[in-house]
């Protein structure tokens, strides 16, 4: 039986992305499981994991946007600006900050910003991560990026915070790429205190939610007992922003081919367009880099023969 689909994995914490994978692969067996997008060990939430041909839509899923729930302690930063690492600054003063304070603050942060990634993280400069520099105690100058944050809400009920330590929980929607870890820091300097994020969780995913989620203990058992499709999302849920078009008889051959075609009109609007046979997603085709007016294709879905789930 091959599995095919994107099963909605809840991370645990203390386990790395990785960990997931290597346990599905033995779960599955099948060396065709990829993630979409890093999770950090401390960090637990929605993971969706990509098996069989949906390895190919992985990057689709990667660029969708996430949901958090993160918790941000002011008082102290770290050198991972999570709770993990060691304090790099203090101020134990007794500070009184308001709810109206932290919510201008997100405000302000609101939009496209510029982050800082930390130094602890698998960004690359000049063909090394990040966090190898790190660890090595290497100084490096790390790139600016720019991320979009859609909304910050501040969560719980209290208008007022106050202490030498103070923390609060937040709920963050966010474009690919934005570390929230940062987003805590930055959030400090703009109270004018060091910070760090003290807890994080994704909720969600894209379309995938926390209620959606199965555990890795969960997922062995339904592989088990041959219901592991009842989690399993097909690969049409990881192409929903793009159009869809049945193929039609005369291009059937071509498409299922690979063939550069003319392009058609849902390309002047959409960046992708995916040919069906029968409902079920074949290929996604996208305009020729170097062919005015054709159209190439960016993945294809072939007909193993085999059993699918």
């Amino acid at each position: 039986m091959e599995v095919n689909g994107i099963l909605p994995l809840w991370k645990e914490r203390g386990m790395t992305s990785h960990d997931c994978v290597f346990r599905l692969r033995k779960i599955l067996k099948t060396k065709k499981v990829g993630h979409t997008g890093t999770l950090d060990p401390g960090v637990d939430g929605v993971l969706p994991i990509c098996i069989g041909q949906a390895t190919k839509t992985a990057e689709y899923l990667t660029d969708s946007g996430k949901t958090y729930e993160a918790e941000v302690t002011i008082g102290y930063s770290t050198e991972t600006e999570d709770s993990e690492g060691e304090a790099v600054e203090t101020d134990f003063s007794n500070k009184r900050i308001s709810r109206t304070q932290v919510e201008e603050v997100l405000e302000s942060l609101t939009g496209e910003i510029v982050q800082v990634p930390p130094m602890y993280s698998a960004v690359k400069v000049n063909g090394r991560r990040l966090y190898e520099y790190a660890r090595k105690g290497i100084p490096v100058e790390r790139p600016e990026r720019k991320v979009q944050i859609h909304s910050i809400e501040l969560l719980g009920t209290e208008t007022e915070w106050q202490g030498e330590r103070i923390r609060f929980p937040i709920r963050i929607q966010c474009g690919k790429g934005t570390y929230i870890r940062t987003l805590a820091v930055q959030i400090g300097e703009a109270l004018g205190f060091p910070a760090h994020m003290s807890k994080l969780t994704r909720t969600a995913s894209g379309k995938f939610q926390a209620a959606d989620c199965v555990t890795l203990e969960k997922t062995a058992v339904l592989m088990e007992s041959g219901e592991i499709g009842s989690v399993l999302k097909p690969i049409s849920w990881a192409l929903a922003d793009f159009p869809f078009l049945e193929v039609p008889e005369s291009l059937l051959f071509p498409v299922k081919n690979g063939q550069v075609l003319d392009s058609h009109p849902l390309l002047d609007s959409h960046r992708a367009l995916v040919f069906t046979e029968a409902g079920r997603p074949i290929a996604v085709y996208s305009g020729h880099p170097v062919k005015p007016g054709k159209m190439k294709p960016e993945k294809m879905f072939p007909v193993t023969g085999k059993e699918e789930v």
